[in-house]
């Protein structure tokens, strides 16, 4: 109950705080990244050795660079989050730009669902938002839920503002089957680790053994829907933009763990290029493929194809 209580005291604090301009919330997060890297150091540990091991091609120097630049964007990123509960539907149309729309749209307007394939880089909450004003058609991002119901709830509520339909990853096959017959968008985050006894296909992701999620493999190759990834550029502070990239148009056609493959080294690139837009502080590389996993053979060592 006093749990409770204390969540609805932050939930109630969160409301009054979106309702400030971004521009005085942006100052606010100067603030939060002194004290989120240089007071309190939020795991600062695994940021660093993240960046250590997923970018060896980097002088030390390079690295600490980054790793500013992260926190630095992290602590926006925070406000940003903080802003959604306010946000007017003008304001992300203006802030979140979407390219080659009408790729998508062609599908859409056949009559046929897309899938959408993205991560934890650049503002993905404010991405989701901007889907559901920039589509002829209903959105359906697929999502985990908090363990705290009532930061959980606001969060649902809040993602579901502009015409998203939220839907908890283990309800998306019955969604997506009661849905088959009208045209949608589904959305998937695939750079988070699976749960250790999902972890059923092993490759190499920025120079580390990494399972991988194979959801929107098994639902496109069975519905063969087309993919398009999302691919999000931080245009300045505030403003992206995203461009719908197709990504595998014929599912069905392809080999076993192509597509988990395709999207896998298509992140890998965009985190190559600017690495301080994705999510480091996540333990992304938390578990290691068991000796005697039947699945260990999958693994895919740097170099291999």
């Amino acid at each position: 109950m006093i749990k409770k209580g204390f969540s609805l005291l932050g939930i109630f604090f969160l409301g009054i705080l979106s309702l400030l301009p971004l521009s005085i919330l942006y100052l606010l997060a100067d603030v939060a990244y002194f004290g989120l890297y240089r007071v309190f150091g939020y795991r600062k540990k695994v940021v660093r050795q993240n960046l250590l091991k997923a970018l060896p091609e980097k002088q030390f120097a390079e690295i600490i660079e980054i790793e500013k630049r992260f926190y630095k964007y992290l602590a926006s990123l925070i406000f940003e989050v903080v802003k959604m509960n306010s946000i007017s539907k003008a304001e992300i149309k203006k802030r979140f730009v979407f390219k080659n729309k009408e790729l998508v749209q062609h599908y859409l307007d056949r009559g046929q669902s897309v899938l959408f394939c993205s991560a934890h880089y650049g503002n993905w909450e404010w991405g989701t938002m901007g889907i559901g004003l920039n589509f002829n058609a209903d959105h359906y991002p697929i999502y985990k839920p908090l363990s705290n119901p009532v930061f959980d709830n606001w969060f649902k509520k809040t993602r579901s503002k502009f015409g998203n339909n939220l839907i908890a990853m283990r309800q998306t096959i019955r969604v997506l089957t009661a849905n088959k017959d009208k045209p949608g968008i589904f959305s998937f985050g695939n750079d988070q680790a699976p749960a250790r006894n999902e972890s059923h296909y092993w490759t190499t992701f920025l120079h580390q053994q990494a399972s991988i999620q194979l959801g929107i493999e098994k639902i496109a190759k069975k519905t063969n829907q087309p993919i398009f990834y999302l691919k999000v550029t931080v245009l300045k502070r505030g403003f992206y933009e995203v461009d719908c990239v197709p990504l595998c148009l014929k599912p069905k056609e392809t080999a076993e763990f192509e597509i988990t493959e395709l999207h896998t080294r298509f992140l890998e690139g965009i985190i190559r290029s600017r690495p301080e837009y994705w999510l480091w502080s996540h333990r992304r590389w938390k578990y290691r493929p068991r000796e005697k996993s039947p699945f260990l053979s999958k693994v895919k060592q740097p170099g291999q194809t």
